[in-house]
């Protein structure tokens, strides 16, 4: 084989995290070429007594709010405009009253992204899934260390 150009793999992280704290509950590693949405049910966590789901405008869908519906969840989802159907008032208020709890909710991106990212190349499913679980694991151990410098006992 040439040591030419080779192909690269590209993977990604999906993430479940705590409103309140900001802990990572649970992460789902996949290809790059996958869309985030395909991960949303396997990234809720059950034993979440919280049961409001929070997510960005590329997740609504009929499918989706049948089936938090039908499972317990609250739908927090920021609903997105078509073409020639902007968001009424009333929709824009909503997405504004959901960015401000997702806005905490994107710190822990902002951390991960100082580490190296959500987004990371590696030859190989089980490299990507190790790389990005370590990385999630040391996010939720420096938030451990900043609660305990600062005195917070987690509930």
């Amino acid at each position: 084989m040439p040591l030419g150009p080779r192909s690269h793999h590209g993977y990604k992280l999906s993430v479940n995290v705590d409103k309140t704290h900001k802990f990572i509950r649970k992460i789902v590693t996949d290809t790059a070429s996958t869309h985030d949405s395909q991960h949303f049910e396997a990234v809720i966590d059950p034993a979440n007594t919280n049961r409001e789901v929070y997510a960005d405008r590329g997740y609504p869908s009929a499918e989706r709010e049948a089936w938090l519906k039908a499972n317990g969840y609250r739908n927090r989802i920021q609903r997105k405009g078509h073409r020639n159907k902007p968001l009424s008032e009333v929709q824009q208020g909503r997405n504004h009253r959901i960015a401000k709890t997702r806005a905490r909710v994107e710190h822990a991106f902002a951390a991960i992204e100082q580490m190296g990212g959500k987004l990371i190349r590696t030859i190989g499913q089980a490299r990507a899934n190790f790389a990005m679980t370590l990385m999630a694991a040391c996010y939720n151990l420096k938030r451990l260390a900043y609660f305990q410098r600062k005195g917070i006992v987690p509930a």
